[in-house]
């Protein structure tokens, strides 16, 4: 006998007919000999109406009391769910948050799990009944009642899968499961059938698929398979599990963030403790920060640059404000009328070419970049608000993602990987998380340190399109493997970019990048053979806001200044000097307690 949770959204259950529907399908899966778990949300647009009418009410009104008004939402529906079961002819209990013991913090409207019980639920099950569980709410330790934010439905959904140690988690939604891209913007954006916890992790942050990140953070941790479905037919949808170790795509999906906005720090002392002042004050307004960049510092000046949502801007500058007063030195600029294009593909590790194929799909419509960030899995750029369809069309037609089974870039050619750790990454994983002292608790399961990279910075390029494809194209046409890219906003024109690459193959790439700058006069090139990179991998990097902060302060309390910065949803790195490797290392490791 399987469990099977089921999760139905607002529009899911938005009338009667809707709410049979939701409830056949929980009661044909139960009669085909499974136990099942509904978690429902609150009825189509109930939720907007309640916040609504609050505010006729109050501009302000106080936290807690809307976490109880809308907390009401979900309980109308699965009453109405759990009827609709009982009128097909199987038992059922509707059941809130707080009748389940769904535990959280006392964060009102957007509270975390911090532990679920299960013995009245398992006690159900027994009896035969469909258990239906209210999404989206908890409780905390004084009993108050608790909403766990946007996305709640999906959390409580594969959290419940998690404790339950269900056989696999259903997200009913409006569409037909998880696409290259978004199928309102690119009509032959394809439906995948799979696609692994890390790909999804980077889409959903970055604005793609249906699902949100803390559900997939979720998901990761405690190896829920969830299967995301359309509501209204019988398509089997996208399933999103472990990552297959054959026929690994090298690009899944491409992601648009539409409305971001740029905050540019110049001036900046080079020394240790900048980025931790940053993060810090970042962190006490819970401001999620995505693309940070921090290239190499001339003449003893930095220059910090990252993105916001638009709407988190004001909160953003008064931050960085306050930053720049406690170092003493610096100043604050800011840019809007951006946006943010990514690619995403476990199989790009392993790919000399993702990169120059994914800027000259740019270049070749005219597109110009403007800043640069990478993980293992990812590449973002930004662009011009006023472009960022055109580029999402391109790049996706670029790796021709609209075929089931795409060709590898035209650029650069595939290389073996290196060999697999002796310990491997989920490994590290499931033993973090088997000591989480809280369910939603970040996971941070390995710092890496790598000391066989060298640094390259191509300075003053021309800030136009196709020269980043240029650099690349010639980089991975000679063989080399890049892993992180840096480049920050340009000035006067002007362009710096800057890349690690393997030492060994450093004075390679050196012969074939001058070469191909013998023809841009102005433009030269510097490097370091020798570097330091630290990366902070894990689970929950994007929504646990403080997650920067603690691994830059720690490198502050060691005196350890940071060359360069670059960051994705599962990846911080950070470039120091090689002989503040071993104790930066040291202290990440006992930050995040993983000196065993």
């Amino acid at each position: 006998m399987a469990l099977i949770v089921q999760k139905f959204g607002g529009s899911s259950v938005a009338d009667a007919g809707r709410i049979m529907s939701a409830a056949k399908r929980a009661v044909d899966a139960k009669r085909a000999g499974n136990q099942v778990v509904m978690v429902i949300s609150a009825r189509g647009d109930k939720t907007d109406e309640l916040i609504d009418l609050a505010k006729q009410i109050s501009d302000v009104p106080p936290p807690r009391e809307m976490d109880m008004l809308l907390a009401t939402g979900e309980q109308e529906s699965v009453a109405l769910v759990a009827m609709a079961v009982q009128a097909l002819g199987e038992p059922a209990i509707s059941l809130t948050g707080y009748q389940i013991g769904i535990l959280t913090d006392s964060t009102y409207t957007k509270a975390r799990i911090r532990e679920i019980k299960t013995d009245r639920m398992r006690h159900a099950l027994s009896e035969g009944k469909i258990v239906v569980a209210a999404g989206f709410q908890g409780i905390d330790d004084d009993f108050n009642i608790t909403t766990l934010g946007r996305g709640g439905s999906d959390t409580t959904a594969t959290a419940l899968a998690a404790v339950l140690e269900a056989d696999v988690c259903e997200i009913y939604t409006d569409v037909e499961g998880i696409f290259t891209t978004d199928p309102r913007l690119i009509k032959d954006a394809r439906k995948m059938h799979r696609i692994a916890y890390d790909e999804m992790l980077e889409l959903t942050s970055l604005g793609g698929g249906k699902m949100h990140s803390r559900s997939i953070e979720f998901a990761k941790k405690y190896r829920v398979l969830l299967q995301v479905r359309p509501a209204y037919s019988d398509g089997i949808g996208t399933l999103i599990a472990p990552l297959q170790d054959e026929n690994v795509p090298m690009v899944t999906g491409v992601a648009l963030v539409k409305s971001e906005a740029i905050v540019n720090l110049r001036k900046l002392p080079d020394r240790p403790g900048v980025l931790a002042a940053l993060f810090s004050k970042m962190a006490e307004r819970k401001i999620p920060i995505d693309m940070v960049i921090q290239d190499v510092a001339e003449e003893g000046i930095a220059e910090v640059t990252f993105t916001v949502p638009e709407e988190d801007l004001s909160e953003a500058l008064t931050a960085a404000e306050q930053a720049i007063r406690a170092l003493g030195a610096g100043e604050v600029h800011h840019g809007t009328h951006v946006a943010k294009v990514s690619v995403v593909g476990a199989g790009m590790r392993k790919h000399t070419g993702v990169a120059a194929q994914m800027f000259k799909s740019l270049s070749d419509s005219g597109v110009n970049i403007q800043m640069i960030t990478t993980s293992e899995i990812k590449i973002s750029v930004l662009v011009d608000r006023d472009q960022r369809e055109l580029a999402l069309r391109c790049v996706h037609e670029g790796f021709a993602l609209h075929h089931e089974v795409a060709a590898p870039p035209a650029i650069g050619f595939s290389q073996s990987g290196p060999a697999k750790p002796k310990v491997s990454r989920d490994e590290l994983e499931r033993d973090v998380v088997s000591r989480l002292a809280s369910m939603e608790d970040i996971v941070v399961s390995e710092v890496q340190l790598d000391t066989q990279q060298s640094r390259i910075t191509v300075r003053n390029i021309a800030d136009q399109p196709g020269v980043a494809a240029e650099v690349f194209a010639a980089v991975a046409e000679g063989g080399v493997m890049v892993d992180l890219i840096v480049q920050n906003i340009g000035h006067g024109h002007q362009a710096d970019i800057s890349f690690t690459v393997p030492r060994v193959d450093l004075e390679h790439c050196l012969l074939l990048l001058r070469e191909l700058i013998e023809r841009w006069p102005g433009t030269d090139i510097s490097f370091d053979k020798d570097i330091a990179m630290l990366s902070v991998m894990g689970i929950g990097l994007r929504s646990h806001t403080g997650v920067g902060e603690k691994m830059f302060r720690a490198l502050a309390n060691a005196v350890v200044n940071v060359q360069m910065v670059n960051t994705s949803e599962i990846r911080i790195s950070a470039i120091v000097a090689p002989k503040e490797a071993t104790k930066a290392h040291q202290a990440l490791l006992s930050t995040f307690g993983l000196e065993k």
